[in-house]
């Protein structure tokens, strides 16, 4: 691996430093390499790094660790992703709390056009697996890659559905990429390699803790353009999951089961508080996120129509985006353009007003052609 790469996975390994800071610290020094390379007064002046924090990035055992992480990682045939890299997933890279530093093992793409999230209980009925493999059967003609956390249940209902369906399928994982949890599912987390792969935030030889568990449901989330609850009890981690898609501004539905069901209680309890969507058949996905729609190339060739003198540069630059591709998450928009999500709102609304873009389920806009 490079050296930038030997840099930012140190930088990830000094105690009291998140990613957050990470970012801080690259935003003031320029580069993982620098901020190693930055004298301890430099360090000081970084917002939220005292001094010891700064001590502690200054000591040489950060970088031998860092050492025995790539090593580890070349064993594997696995490679580290910081969030200044191009394949470093852009769904996450929008978000504020993303991890600086992922560890994928896989062939599967990380920043497919369309991903959707399977999630929950570890105690699944059969009812519950034949709903996750009906939504798999439905979406993979479209080529929608299926996101899950390889545990008991729902979530490996769901790669295995994918594995028989050819479709790509990612397993996010709260343990390293060498600790297959629960160990009864590598053989699965192995053919996912060939046709998916597995993604982490933690490195090589970390035990699946359970602090680790929620940091996880959040990538899961941050990874998917909806997610879909199949079951899950009142309280756990398929319903964490879907707090944090709804903060991210994801699409979320639920599946709704019988009363007094407990495994049935958390979907039942999402739809009363409209925290998700209803969910009846694969239909209502598919619509909801507009993937019945065709995203061939014609569609990219057809004109704008004419523009008025008085547009705004920003106005412009969202057109300019929107023009790219045949339709852009609310939250996509807001990265590429980097117009705040307040100020963004607005020129939607502007832009939709005079004609020119339409709003999609989903929270995706598009250009109307003439």
């Amino acid at each position: 691996m490079s050296t930038d790469s030997h840099h930012q996975i140190a930088l990830t390994l000094v105690p009291g430093v998140g990613s957050i800071l990470i970012r801080q610290l690259i935003s003031y020094c320029g580069s993982a390499a620098d901020v190693f390379r930055s004298p301890l007064a430099r360090l000081t002046k970084v917002p939220g790094i005292g001094e010891v924090t700064a001590r502690a990035i200054l000591k040489p055992g950060v970088l031998t660790e860092a050492e025995q992480v790539i090593k580890r990682l070349e064993k594997l045939g696995a490679t580290a992703l910081f969030y200044t890299d191009k394949a470093y997933p852009t769904r996450l890279k929008m978000l504020y709390d993303a991890p600086a530093l992922l560890y994928f093992q896989g062939t599967g793409n990380l920043n497919a056009p369309r991903t959707i999230g399977l999630v929950g209980t570890r105690q699944a009925t059969d009812y519950g697996r034949r709903i996750t493999h009906e939504i798999v059967e439905a979406v993979a003609p479209l080529g929608v890659h299926v996101i899950s956390g390889l545990a008991y249940g729902i979530d490996i209902a769901a790669h295995r559905a994918s594995l028989t369906h050819n479709l790509p399928t990612i397993g996010v994982m709260a343990s390293g990429l060498d600790v297959i949890y629960p160990n009864v599912h590598q053989r699965t987390a192995a053919d996912m390699l060939v046709q998916g792969g597995l993604l982490t935030e933690s490195r090589p030889g970390t035990k699946p803790d359970a602090h680790l568990f929620p940091a996880r449901n959040r990538i899961i989330a941050g990874l998917s353009d909806t997610v879909v609850v199949v079951e899950a009890a009142a309280k756990g981690g398929a319903l964490i999951t879907a707090e944090y898609a709804n903060n991210y501004h994801r699409e979320v539905f639920a599946v709704p089961g019988q009363l007094n069901q407990a495994f049935s209680a958390g979907c039942n309890k999402l739809i009363r508080e409209n925290k998700a969507q209803i969910y009846t058949s694969p239909r209502d996905i598919i619509e909801a996120m507009n993937w019945d729609q065709s995203s061939g190339s014609a569609s990219r060739t057809k004109t704008l129509p004419a523009l008025p003198v008085s547009i705004t540069e920003e106005e412009s630059q969202i057109l300019a985006l929107l023009r790219q591709v045949t339709d852009l998450h609310v939250d996509e928009l807001s990265w590429k353009s980097q117009i705040p999500m307040g100020r963004l709102a607005s020129l939607l609304l502007t832009l939709e007003f005079q004609g020119f873009i339409r709003s999609l389920p989903g929270k995706k806009y598009a250009v109307v052609y003439s």
